[in-house]
């Protein structure tokens, strides 16, 4: 009874030449001949085929100079071992019919290892067929689309031209990056809302869109990406900063990698105290601010925003040529360019005074605060406070009425009694 053929696991590919003309059955037949009774029932090519578990034998023949050479194919369905043993068995045949012949192994195919080739290639075919026509959320398949899906095209945007996705002046939240090849890695990934740099200072564009979008640092993890993060944060309206994984650079992350950076974002006040300094604000101020009224004095802190020397205002463009650590200066007076420039130079991070000099513009890194502006903030706290404190000594008046009332109605019933 002949069986099934059984899926082939392996084809067998030998190559013969025999010393005379003969035809396919003659091959077939010597093969099958000169295997008879070599291994017992097992591996006996004619009961192997009559299970199914070595398939239709194929002959490819030619005829030349009154020889006959060509290939041989046998698929085989049994392991490894048993079909090494019948490819040795057919290369064992020596003559067909009269003839001498030679058979030599060429080599084994595994049917299975084709398959599974096929299987992928087929499938990237089918995901990018699938993608042209439904685009499937990118927490689902963003490793397979990042290989197959073609991504956005890098725009320039502003007066600058800088690289940007397609999307940034749609999208609420932006990602700030370096560079041109950081912005296509992000395009690559499915994120389109990216713009770059694309450069160490930043540019007003970048600045203006920080006013009104929610914006993302995303920087390479090198003293690089920190030197441009410090640019940013002391310019810049950053809401969050992320970071390349330390010794990386954005545009050489993976999908993974740059999804996990993005997820794993901090609050930039945090990193700005870290890299800058603590903030200095107008209510921290507000007592200095009264007291230097009218004495043409400068008052110096350093990071921990502890005093640190007191000047005449007079010496102050000195004083800190002079001195290192200075981190905030807080002056009665008027904030010139030639003072701008030195802090800029002695990255001082605050110039606090009375108000600008005509042209005086803040440079990038120094922040700008007027002692006016704190001073009407310290007059609103004030009556506040005040407020507070009188509504506070009204409610306890009424609190004593009140319990003194109490006391004589109780006293009146006593009396009744």
């Amino acid at each position: 009874m002949t069986h099934a053929q059984l899926p082939a696991k392996y084809k067998v590919r030998l190559s013969f030449e025999v010393d005379g003309v003969v035809e396919r059955h003659d091959i077939i037949g010597a093969i099958f001949g000169q295997s008879e009774g070599l291994f017992g029932p097992d591996l006996d090519l004619s009961e192997l085929a009559k299970t199914g578990k070595v398939g239709r034998i194929e002959v490819l023949l030619r005829h030349a100079k009154g020889k006959t050479v060509g290939t041989i194919i046998i698929p085989s369905a049994l392991d490894r071992p048993s079909t090494a043993i019948i490819a040795a068995t057919v290369e064992a045949v020596d003559r067909v019919g009269p003839y001498p012949a030679r058979v030599k192994l060429e080599e084994i195919v595994d049917v299975r290892e084709e398959r599974r080739s096929w299987i992928i290639r087929r499938a990237k075919e089918i995901l990018r067929d699938w993608t042209l026509t439904k685009m499937p959320s990118a927490a689902e398949v963003l490793k397979e689309v990042s290989e197959v899906l073609v991504p956005a095209k890098v725009i320039k945007y502003g007066p600058e031209g800088l690289p940007a996705g397609p999307d940034v002046d749609k999208a609420e939240e932006i990602i700030i990056v370096e560079g041109r090849a950081d912005v296509i890695n992000l395009l690559k990934c499915g994120i389109t809302n990216v713009i770059a740099m694309n450069g160490l200072r930043v540019p007003e564009t970048i600045i203006r869109l920080c006013e009104r979008k929610e914006a993302t640092a995303f920087l390479d993890g090198d003293h690089m990406g920190e030197m441009l993060l410090k640019e940013l944060l002391s310019t810049a309206r950053i809401k969050y900063v992320a970071l390349a994984p330390r010794g990386k650079e954005v545009e050489e992350l993976t999908p993974r990698e740059v999804l996990e950076a993005l997820a794993s974002r901090v609050p930039a006040e945090e990193v700005a105290k870290e890299l800058l300094g603590p903030t200095l604000t107008k209510e921290d101020l507000a007592e200095l601010a009264v007291k230097l009224e009218g004495t043409l004095e400068a008052v110096l802190f350093n990071r921990e925003l502890k005093e640190i020397g007191r000047v005449p205002v007079g010496e102050l463009i000195q004083k800190l040529n002079e001195l290192e650590g200075v981190y905030a200066v807080v002056f009665d007076g008027i904030i010139t360019k030639r003072l701008l420039d030195v802090a800029q130079a002695k990255h001082i991070r605050y110039v606090v005074g009375e108000r600008l000099a005509a042209g005086a513009r803040p440079p990038r890194g120094v922040e700008v605060i007027l002692l006016p502006e704190v001073r009407k903030l310290a007059e609103e706290l004030k009556a506040r406070a005040a407020e507070a404190t009188e509504g506070a000594a009204e409610g306890g008046a009424e609190e004593a009425q009140s319990e003194a009332e109490g006391e004589a109605q109780a006293s009146s019933a006593e009396e009744g009694h």
